[in-house]
């Protein structure tokens, strides 16, 4: 039998899972009595198995609170969690409806106003997801990684040292240094001017947002931690960046997040730095993952300097 099948079997499936993703975690449907969940086979020694039990918490406050996140699904004795005999941990989310958003390198379908206004809608919830985590009380033990200052910018970085990726060559490299130095101050003044942090997604790309009759719904909290809120909108703008309308999508996003809650610190001018630590960060991802020829890797990283030039050269606005 295999991990898949004996996390399903211990949900109660009806049917054998079906494989959807293979990321961090491996992803397959389960079809349950209720309806149909996503079961998760977390990835061995990326979260711990507190923190996957704080985004379990979290999401169940999410969703009692009407926000369109999948709600935790337990087992039929009620537990939330599964200890796989190869050590991994396996959970299960409700399964919503809806398809991606779009994919990454991939240019988003209709006509401008139709995507501008998804960007409106989509920056309102990450707005209302926001605020509803403000109001909550965390219980004791709640643990999720960080994505401050140290964890981006600091000398190891949570998703690798995008400056010394093998795939660079020397003035690459230097590049991207100074990239990260411009950054790193302009973090700490976006810090001292009050920017806004606390709970944030992380990784609010257009695979983890879904399109339904309803409104835009967002999954794949695997990343969620404690971050500036500007991210999770950089993080939108670093899949736009090749868009023909990238101004205006940057300012649908702002203006629907803002209908919620001010950006505050850097506000708007903080969206292009933010948009560029999301790049920096993508561009250190691949390492220990992708072989050095993997022309993935690449692509990161030619993302990041393209945009790094743009950005320390003052020839990128946003918002």
């Amino acid at each position: 039998m295999t991990p898949a099948d004996a996390a399903a079997r211990a949900w109660g499936a009806r049917s054998a899972p079906l494989a959807v993703a293979e990321r961090e975690n491996a992803v397959y449907r389960i079809e349950l009595a209720p309806g149909p969940a996503a079961l998760r086979l977390h990835r061995a020694g990326y979260q711990s198995a507190p923190a996957i039990r704080s985004e379990l918490w979290w999401l169940a406050a999410l969703a009692a609170e009407g926000l369109p996140v999948p709600a935790p699904v337990r087992r039929p004795g009620g537990a939330l969690t599964l200890r796989l005999a190869d050590g991994r941990l396996a959970t299960a989310v409700a399964w919503l409806a809806g398809s991606p958003s779009g994919a990454g390198g991939v240019p988003l379908a209709g006509e401008p106003a139709a995507v501008a206004a998804r960007h409106r809608r989509l920056g309102r919830l990450i707005g209302r997801i926001h605020a509803a985590t403000d109001r909550l009380t965390l219980p004791r033990g709640f643990v999720r990684p960080r994505w401050d200052l140290s964890a981006l910018l600091g000398p190891r970085p949570r998703w690798g040292r995008f400056w010394a990726a093998p795939w660079l060559d020397p003035a690459e490299a230097r590049a991207l240094v100074a990239a990260r130095r411009h950054l790193r101050r302009a973090l700490l003044a976006h810090a001292a001017a009050g920017g806004d942090f606390g709970l944030i997604h992380a990784d609010v790309l257009r695979e983890n947002v879904l399109r339904g009759a309803g409104g835009p719904a967002l999954i794949d909290f695997d990343d969620a931690g404690w971050g500036f809120r500007l991210y999770d909108l950089g993080t939108v703008l670093s899949q736009d960046l090749a868009e023909p309308g990238l101004g205006d999508l940057a300012v649908a996003l702002a203006d629907g997040y803002a209908e919620i809650r001010p950006l505050t610190g850097a506000g708007r001018g903080g969206l292009a730095l933010f948009t560029l630590l999301r790049c920096l960060a993508s561009a250190g991802w691949p390492i220990g993952r992708m072989a050095a020829d993997d022309p993935r890797a690449r692509r990161y990283a030619e993302r990041a300097l393209a945009l790094a030039e743009a950005v320390l050269g003052g020839r990128m606005r946003l918002g």
